[in-house]
């Protein structure tokens, strides 16, 4: 049997730090008030003359492939995960596909928000089991900053997302590398977190362009102690799930990297399930929420610092809009 595996990850962020500070001189909130909230000290905003999600991508995309000694031209797959694509359409993943120089090849879009990396990584992992594609890029990356409110009226939203992108290179292995992959969503919650539009169920009136003089519903919607009072129950769920598909105890993880939502969840999670400092990785801190690109960039960042080694046992979860939320189990 064919597995696949993470031969190679890379991430690119913004240069622009944006701080608790900054946000403070143009809206009401200060750097007490988000750290206590979100656990965040600064982000990155790109530089929208120059920066476009499918940009960051191929840089996150390029070191993820240096890293694991594969030629650009041997990628025959992309499967890109966001919610905030360069365009209405098409998706980013032809986009990405330009900006490497692989027209021909395969590009496949998930909108699956904060969950959109692992359910990115398990459609890209039945496609290497299957013996279909050998070498596959996996991406997660948003530009948020650019539809904020970076008002009083928005700050809810506005002091959390961050921009970036994160990468992986997956290709079959002889050895298990993905364990598995655990999918979940609830659409009954679908309006707890969501941006409405632009939707396409709207009277066609409302749809023209010189009729949106009212621009909320273009702005993030977050019902915040829904979000968290059931994070926390699914992120244990999915994690649990995965464990137990494999057999392993919470002790075994060498790694959990959690989809960096809101610092709170994270520590809520580790208290519940009893993990050491060391078992936990966290960088919402220095990027904020930048969803569907949070898992690549920490598992990379985890990477460079010398926390993942081979052999390891790493756990990815996420929770987020949808509700959705997932889990991949993963030997390094």
């Amino acid at each position: 049997m064919s597995y696949s595996k993470i031969v190679g990850v890379g991430h690119c962020v913004p240069d622009q730090v944006i701080t608790n500070d900054y946000l403070s001189s143009l809206m009401d909130t200060n750097d007490a008030w988000i750290v206590e909230r979100t656990g965040i000290h600064e982000r990155r905003w790109v530089d929208p003359t120059k920066d476009t999600v499918a940009n960051l991508a191929a840089r996150a995309s390029l070191k993820a492939l240096e890293r694991a000694g594969i030629g650009v031209k041997e990628v025959d797959f992309i499967v890109f995960a966001t919610i905030t694509p360069d365009y209405y359409f098409p998706g980013s993943g032809v986009l990405l596909q330009r900006e490497l120089g692989l027209e021909g090849i395969g590009a496949l879009d998930i909108r699956n928000a904060c969950s959109g990396f692992i359910y990115a990584l398990s459609v890209a992992d039945q496609f290497i089991k299957s013996g279909m594609y050998k070498t596959i890029l996996v991406v997660g990356a948003e530009i948020q900053s650019t539809a904020l409110d970076v008002t009083t009226r928005g700050r809810n939203t506005a002091v959390i997302f961050g921009d970036g992108a994160g990468a992986v290179v997956l290709r079959p292995s002889e050895k298990p590398g993905i364990l598995s992959t655990h999918l979940h969503s609830d659409g009954r919650f679908a309006e707890e977190l969501y941006v409405r539009d632009p939707g396409s169920s709207r009277p066609r009136e409302e749809r023209q362009p010189e009729q949106i003089l009212d621009t909320t519903t273009y702005k993030v919607v977050m019902n915040g102690s829904q979000v968290f009072k059931h994070a926390v129950v699914r992120f244990t769920e999915v994690i649990n799930e995965a464990l137990v598909a494999n057999q392993v105890t919470k002790d075994q993880i060498s790694l959990l990297i959690p989809h960096q939502a809101n610092l709170r969840i994270s520590q809520f999670i580790q208290e519940k399930m009893g993990l050491q400092n060391e078992q936990v990785f966290n960088n919402i801190m220095h990027y904020g929420n930048t969803t569907a690109a949070s898992i690549p960039i920490a598992l990379s960042e985890a990477f460079e610092q010398g926390r993942v080694r081979e052999n390891d046992l790493l756990c990815l979860a996420a929770f987020g809009s949808g509700f959705t939320w997932a889990s991949a189990l993963i030997r390094w």
